[in-house]
């Protein structure tokens, strides 16, 4: 073990904290330890110089990450294999109440077939993936103390294994809301070229910057929106009308068409993170803050495809998603989303069937374990969503 006399750079440290002297470049290589991958050769205690130093502490990484799956979950069977969704398509229109229509002698028919314009919808796809992993204790045995040591490093073995699982089930999670984001954009947009959606707004799909720049008489810009007062202000009154508007019967907020409504306690609102922080810093209003948090099921989200570099907004609120389109496919980018209200069955996860199977191999002394996942991932279209952005 290697310790350092650092007299005299803690008496630095100390004149500079009383104001006795500048601030100078520190060497602290040799008072912080950084840990190393091995020792540089035998660690030698320091009175006889000869006995090897003992392992006093063993810390295993092993903390558990859930990841966000956005509410996504929703039910899960065993036998089977699609699920039928129905629907009507139209709602019965009315006809003329013949009550107050009476004539003498006059026939009135009640045998009148009215049928009902109904569909189905089928799902059939389940994705599916695995990870595999060795695990050996005897032969591991050797770098411990003590049983309890070997468990706990088996243990964060598997919790590894968890995590890796927890990340990939959050990001299809994301891939669900992005694919139907995409669909909204492209339905909303269809005759807009090459992704640029800065001079357009609609009612599935919200350009909060544009429509606030044009109805104030406003210059801001993507990069500095979420810096102003005001428009954090006008974004956070829009969001909150969507989800009123969306609980009445209307054809407006889905792409089918379709006559539907969201009740509140079926909304859910997930918002990109950085806007959601500004809004609360910026405004810190108990009105805005009290609306915010009482929306049902909200989320904040870091990003909504990747981080990239930097976690600038400009990678964070950014997707670039595939879709099909007619007999082809339609590349779809869009930058600055700010937050998506969608209906409980508009997009969702089903028919999650995890799975652990493992192999214990006698020859070699040790066991394989394969942690299996399958599950279906949804969007309908018929179901209500509204996406906002700012480009």
């Amino acid at each position: 073990m290697k310790v350092e006399q650092i007299c005299e750079i803690v008496n630095g440290m100390t004149s500079e904290a009383l104001g006795e002297a500048a601030v100078t470049t520190e060497t602290l290589d040799g008072v912080i330890d950084q840990g190393r991958a091995l020792f540089d050769n035998l660690s030698m205690d320091a009175f006889c110089k000869s006995l090897v130093d003992h392992i006093g502490r063993t810390q295993f990484v092993n903390r558990t990450y859930k990841g966000a799956t956005l509410a996504l979950y929703r039910d899960q069977y065993e036998y089977g294999a699609v699920r039928e969704k129905i629907t009507e398509l139209t709602l019965p229109t009315a006809v003329e109440n013949e009550d107050w229509q009476l004539v003498p002698g006059a026939s009135y028919d009640p045998n009148i077939f009215n049928g009902s314009d109904v569909a189905a919808l089928f799902y059939d796809k389940s994705v599916t993936y695995e990870i595999d992993k060795s695990i050996a204790d005897i032969q591991c045995r050797s770098a411990f103390d003590n049983p309890t040591q070997v468990n706990a490093f088996i243990s964060m073995l598997y919790n590894g294994i968890d995590k890796s699982i927890a990340v990939k089930n959050e990001e299809l999670a994301k891939r669900t809301i992005n694919m139907m984001i995409a669909n909204t954009i492209a339905a909303e947009f269809p005759s807009v070229a090459d992704n640029d959606y800065s001079a357009s707004t609609g009612v599935k799909a919200v350009n909060l910057l544009y429509a606030y720049n044009q109805k104030f008489s406003k210059s801001l810009t993507a990069a500095t929106c979420l810096y102003d007062q005001d428009f954090l202000k006008w974004s956070a009154m829009v969001i909150r009308r969507y989800t009123v508007r969306m609980t009445s019967m209307s054809t407006l907020f889905n792409i089918g068409g379709l006559p539907r409504f969201t009740p509140k306690d079926l909304q859910h609102v997930i918002l990109h993170g950085d806007f959601a922080t500004a809004a609360d810093m910026y405004l810190q209003a108990d009105t805005f803050h009290n609306e915010m948090v009482s929306m049902p099921d909200y989320v904040e989200m870091p990003y909504w495809q990747g981080s990239g570099t930097s976690f600038d907004l400009s990678s964070t609120g950014k997707i670039d998603v595939v879709i099909p389109n007619g007999s082809g496919t339609k590349n779809i980018v869009l930058t600055g989303i700010l937050g998506v209200i969608f209906d409980h069955d508009c997009c969702g996860i089903t028919n999650d069937l995890p799975r652990v199977d493992s192999n214990y191999n006698a020859k070699a002394n040790f066991t394989n374990v394969f942690y299996k996942q399958k599950a279906s991932y949804f969007c309908d279209k018929n179901e209500n969503m509204v996406v906002f952005f700012a480009a």
